[in-house]
């Protein structure tokens, strides 16, 4: 018996040794690495679940080509997602145009340890009648039918993100921030593709319970402010779920910024999370957990499989012709490629600039990054997205949001 007890020993002792040393190095090799180099990573690694990484701004948000899109809407999502550790207050748009029921529905609140906010735009394959809303599915729109939108996610300690884009399902998860649904404020701008559509979504807006004091339209956009959801009556096991989910988000936030205490900005933390606990990553990055059979078109069922799928769109990225710039230090990027990294000249084509140290964007590239403006300033971040002049970033607060709302929770 002594023997089993001195054996466990010992391995418990060379467990402990070993997850301290592999811990060191992966705290070096992040520290080691380039700014460009880590947002690259992070975002290669979100592009298999559907999300793109604002490095300038520390959140998430989904592509236009997100495997969600297959998913569409129904209410069971919204239902279930309690049970999921999503916490969210909701604001469905119903309204008719042009022989079928649309539905454009607001979200915010906590998804896991993600806080965020959300706007869906669905629509049926007919008219549908009021008694048919929850139990119908509605098809997410087409290239052709996506708006434009802007979506704004104030939190209560006055910082915020701002995104601008056409798409079907416009999102902003900040990683690492637990807050309430009723302590988030989401402004909403949509711009409609005619009068009469405007005017039937500001109908619907109307009977969901919206005064039209409270809306603003200018020409094709019509904006307004989420804020307090209606009288929502909530069934007891509903409740329930709700209130152990936010505890359980509460803990798995403190638990993500203790585990990553050693780094402040948000891109490390997600790649020290990747090294240390990949399945912890996982989770991370399984906002909307519904369908997990989300990898189909990548030749795979299971999140585990990413890093098979890579290797594959690399090899077709490679085919396309697309080329790959690694590091540019003195001439300005003339050309469609891929430029992983600026450090002098203006950015004056049109590929993908992941990395800026010092010239103001000027193109219509996506920059992910901008190293003259400070990790955790409190200025303004700007970035473009996947299209060219397809959508606008901001935010307030930098990548230590998450933090200084923690500090203020332990302070108070």
């Amino acid at each position: 018996m002594y023997i089993a007890l001195f054996v466990l020993l010992l391995i418990a002792l060379f467990s402990m040794v070993f997850c301290h040393f592999r811990r060191k190095k992966i705290i070096c090799r992040i520290r080691n690495m380039e700014k460009c180099e880590k947002c690259s990573l992070v975002e290669e690694l979100a592009h298999p679940f559907g999300y793109v990484y604002h490095c300038c701004c520390g959140f998430f948000s989904s592509t236009v080509d997100a495997w969600q899109k297959d998913a569409g809407y129904t209410w069971a999502y919204d239902y279930l997602a309690p049970r999921f550790q999503m916490v969210f207050d909701s604001l469905p748009v119903y309204f008719n145009y042009r022989d079928r029921t649309w539905l454009i529905e607001f979200w915010k609140g906590q998804y896991g340890i993600n806080a965020g906010g959300e706007i869906g735009i669905y629509h049926s394959d007919r008219l549908l009648s009021e008694t048919e809303y929850r139990t119908a599915h509605f098809e997410a729109a087409n290239e052709e039918e996506m708006l434009s939108c802007t979506l704004q996610l104030f939190l209560d300690n006055g910082a915020f993100v701002k995104i601008s884009q056409r798409h079907w399902w416009l999102t902003a998860f900040l990683p690492g921030v637990f807050s309430r649904p009723s302590e988030l404020c989401l402004k909403a701008t949509v711009c409609f593709r005619n009068r009469e559509m405007m005017e039937a979504f500001f109908r619907g807006l109307c009977r969901a319970g919206y005064s039209p004091e409270w809306v603003t339209v200018q020409n094709l956009s019509l904006s307004f402010t989420f804020h307090h959801p209606g009288k929502v009556h909530y069934g007891f096991l509903t409740r329930f779920h709700r209130r152990l989910s936010q505890c359980l988000n509460r803990m798995y936030c403190r638990l993500f910024l203790w585990v990553t205490r050693p780094f402040t900005c948000t891109e490390d933390r997600i790649l020290f999370l990747y090294y240390y606990i990949p399945f912890c990553f996982r989770k991370l990055m399984r906002l909307r957990r519904f369908h997990r059979h989300c990898h189909r078109k990548h030749g795979c069922r299971r999140p585990k499989c990413c890093r098979k799928c890579r290797p594959a769109r690399r090899r077709a990225a490679r085919g396309a012709g697309s080329t790959a710039h690694a590091c540019r230090n003195d001439a300005s990027c003339g050309n469609s490629g891929n430029c992983s990294c600026r450090n002098d000249a203006p950015c004056g084509g049109s590929g993908n600039h992941s990395c800026r140290n010092d010239a103001s964007c000027g193109s219509s590239g996506n920059c992910s990054c901008r190293n003259d403006v400070p990790c955790g300033s409190s200025g303004n971040c700007s970035c473009r997205n996947d299209a060219p002049g397809a959508s606008s970033v901001d935010c307030s607060g930098g990548n230590t949001i998450r933090d200084a709302r923690f500090r203020r929770r332990r302070k108070s």
